[in-house]
């Protein structure tokens, strides 16, 4: 099996990049453990695993591929799989295995035993319950004989393509043998058949009975081999076998004969030569055949002739009414064979590839007898150079549709001239740029523009092409798809493996009719530029995801699949952010105003304030009141109309709490001015409280003592008064001896006597925290009260 068809088979399996386990060439003598649980891909291969035991594979649910060639394996467990449930492919090729292991695996689709040393073809039983197998390969060296009941187990299955032998002769076949796989479609057989054509026989007689319609014969006959029989006569017999490929093998004039006489008597369709040498340099003669062949296409892709000069064919096709495709490939042609061309009138389809052709070694054939029928011609792979030439020439082609110049020398010299019949062209893996799109026709329909140096892509280069359907940009430097594209007709466009960071939603509004984007292997930007691309985007326009989608930035999500990045709708839209977060501020600024209100919060916020300005003042005044002298904690201010308040509630709870108050009904010295003893008493207080009320602001006492206090706090430096309000006095509402009352009463905070009970211990604890700013140290200790305190300043 071919690196082509293993990447096929990987697709049928993997669909995270991040699946696939490779370990080839690790030394390894055991299947790693502690593999992911997601592992669907596992490469083990060029290592030296000598078993596959039971539990080795037992955490790998997932496990879909597993290669293990080259492996020196000997044994594996017939138990080895039995939690593999989704495992479809196995290839333990090129291997020790002296015998077919038992496989139990349900779902096992493709199985690859070739290359073992096992000394027998036969299958376990097991292999009659591989309901779902369809490509089977078989091969040893060691054995040599096939036995009817070998492949008795598939005689029920639906295996359709056999892979048979491992390039050694066949000595023994039971006839009837490869009869019993009656799904068979494809049968490639390995098998050098030198000394024993009449096995050969055998088996083309055997898929008569098969639905076999493709046959290939892999070194078939080694150089040295002796042919006196004509192998192939049982071809024409082979009714339902419509694709023979001779591969690796040598051939000359005489069995070339033998097998094209057969063919052309045969159902055969197609005909195929890879790899083959061809060792004489005579003139080829074919036969002229008078009845007509089936034949339609001929392929040589890969043949050598190590002889002195190429050999001459000569074979007439005119029966060979059905044939419509030829190709010449890998053959080192350097100049076309006109004669040849010119001798199939029906040819539709050339193909030229990987040839030495130049300008002159191809044009020189006339187009109007050459190419009469011409539809398809691809001369990838060759030396041809300037662009316009060719667009020249091939308007005398007047039926191409199609042409594959890829993998060329092509150079942009002149204005190029286009047949309006040629709908394709590839131009891809050739050192063109961005003018290229200067060079295009209108009437192009598909256009394969990868790996040609193009950077960018705008309107105004796709508006010549408005025919457009499929347009292919892949292996390029494009790091941007512009908005303003508008291609109406275009169905199919691949951008995948250049540099695009992302595609934004506006690209597609201008293809309608899109219905295939291949954007893989780009390095994209997992951010919110591709939000729509991983939300948005209808992912069934996208046949390679998401296998080939992965990040490249941030670091932080290199190398993860586009699939894993799921940015948020409100992340990725600012606008709403900002609505959003709007609307959340409004709710939260209402909730905390409804309970600021329910709660009292004002009347809460004020003695915060209250309590925080007292802790700031008392470390402000903290040198101050080590130096200062009080009688007492607080000179009390207040009307006699509230003196039932003040003897109930404020004397109590103060002095109960260790602190010294002044009151004028009982510490004004008898006898003395009034006036006197209220300033005395000002200025012995540390603090002086004024319980306002309706009736305070009536009493002109009330007002010298508010004065005298005012005036203290002037002098020393010292905010000294405190304010409690017993009922609400509105600033307005005050006499205009009490101006200074006023204003105080608009800046400075101030105790409201709450009537809420739960309020009240607030209340007292902000009024003691007043009183009680410094550490009270006594002056002078003698009976009663001193004649001072030292309050310093040291929070409670």
């Amino acid at each position: 099996m071919g690196v082509d068809t293993e990447d096929r088979e990987m697709e049928m399996c993997i669909t995270l990049r991040e699946h696939v386990m490779d370990f080839s060439y690790h030394n390894l003598t055991k299947i790693p453990e502690n593999l992911p649980t997601q592992t669907e891909y596992l490469d083990v291969s060029h290592n030296s695993i000598s078993r596959i035991d039971e539990g080795q594979l037992h955490d790998l649910p997932q496990l879909c591929f597993l290669k293990a060639t080259h492996c020196n394996l000997q044994f594996i467990s017939p138990s080895a799989f039995v939690n593999n449930n989704q495992l479809r492919i196995l290839n333990v090729s090129h291997n020790l295995l002296k015998s077919i292991p038992d496989m139990a695996i349900d779902k096992l689709q493709i199985l690859d035993l070739s290359r073992n040393e096992y000394s027998s073809y036969g299958l376990p039983h097991s292999f009659g319950n591989l309901r779902e197998l369809k490509i089977l390969a078989l091969g040893s060296k060691t054995a040599v004989t096939v036995k009817l009941k070998d492949f008795a187990p598939l005689k029920d299955g639906f295996v359709q393509h056999f892979i048979f032998g491992d390039g050694n002769v066949l000595q023994q076949y039971e006839p009837g043998s490869l009869a019993q796989l009656k799904s068979l479609k494809e049968v490639t057989l390995n098998v050098s058949f030198c000394e024993s054509f009449d096995i050969f026989d055998q088996i083309l007689v055997d898929l008569n009975h098969t639905q076999t319609q493709k046959l290939s014969l892999i070194q078939f006959v080694p150089d040295d081999c002796n042919i006196v029989v004509d192998p192939f006569h049982l071809l024409k017999h082979c009714y339902g076998v419509h694709n023979l490929t001779i591969t690796k093998t040598w051939i000359n004039s005489t069995l070339l004969v033998k097998l094209l006489k057969n063919v052309w008597d045969s159902t055969i369709k197609h005909l195929t030569f890879t790899d083959v040498v061809y060792n004489e340099d005579a003139k080829f003669q074919f036969p002229r055949q008078n009845t007509t062949s089936k034949i339609e296409s001929i392929i040589a892709d890969g043949i050598r002739h190590y002889q002195y000069r190429y050999p001459m064919f000569n074979i007439s096709m005119a029966q060979a009414t059905h044939f419509t495709y030829l190709k010449f490939s890998g053959t080192g042609m350097n100049i076309l064979p006109c004669n040849m061309i010119s001798a199939v009138p029906s040819l539709q389809i050339l193909d030229l590839s990987d040839n030495l052709l130049k300008d002159q070694g191809f044009w020189w054939c006339p187009p109007e007898k050459s190419f009469r029928a011409l539809r398809h011609l691809s001369l990838s792979r060759n030396r041809f150079i300037k662009l316009d030439y060719i667009s020249q020439r091939t308007r005398e082609m007047k039926l191409l549709e199609s042409l594959d110049l890829s993998f060329n020398s092509i150079s942009l010299t002149g204005p190029c001239t286009w047949s309006p019949n040629l709908k394709d062209l590839s131009l891809s893996h050739n050192n063109l740029g961005n003018d290229v799109f200067k060079y295009l026709s209108p009437h192009f329909k598909r256009l394969d523009l990868s790996k040609t140096g193009i950077t960018s892509i705008n309107q105004d280069v796709l508006s010549k092409c408005p025919s457009l359907t499929h347009l292919i940009l892949s292996s390029n430097s494009i790091q941007v798809i512009p908005l303003n594209l508008k291609t109406p007709a275009l169905q199919a466009l691949h951008i995948d493996q250049n540099a695009i960071a992302y595609i934004s939603e506006g690209m597609l509004n201008g293809l309608p009719r899109l219905d295939t984007l291949v954007a893989g292997k780009n390095p994209f930007s997992c951010t919110c530029d591709s939000y729509w691309f991983v939300t948005g985007l209808n992912k069934s326009l996208l046949p390679d995801w998401p296998l080939d989608y992965t990040c490249s930035t941030p670091p932080s999500f290199a190398d993860t699949s586009l699939v894993h990045f799921k940015p948020g709708y409100l992340f990725c839209h600012p606008w709403l952010q900002a609505v959003v977060s709007l609307s959340v501020l409004t709710v939260v600024i209402a909730v905390f105003a409804v309970t600021f209100y329910v709660c009292d919060g004002a009347w809460y916020t004020k003695m915060l304030w209250v309590w925080i300005k007292v802790k700031r003042r008392a470390r402000k005044g903290e040198d101050r009141l080590l130096k200062c002298s009080f009688r007492y904690h607080a000179f009390i201010s207040y009307s006699q109309h509230d003196s039932a308040w003040v003897d109930a509630q404020l004397v109590p709870t103060l002095e109960g709490a260790g602190l010294s108050l002044c009151i004028h009904e009982r510490d004004f010295v008898p006898g003395q001015w009034i006036v006197d003893n209220i300033i005395n008493c000002v200025e012995a207080s540390y603090k002086t409280i004024f319980v306002l009320s309706q009736s305070f602001v009536q009493s002109d006492w009330c007002n010298y003592e508010l004065f005298f206090a005012q005036h203290r706090a002037i002098t020393v430096d010292q905010d000294s008064v405190v304010f409690i309000l017993l009922e609400p006095i509105p600033p307005d509402s005050l006499p205009r001896k009490f101006l200074k009352l006023r204003t105080i009463l608009r800046k400075q905070t101030y105790l409201e006597w709450p009537k809420d009970e739960c309020k009240k211990h607030l209340f007292w604890k902000s009024l003691r925290s007043m009183l009680q700013t410094g550490s009270t140290v006594m002056k002078d200790v003698a009976a009663g009260i001193t004649d001072s305190c030292s309050l310093l300043a040291n929070q409670l």
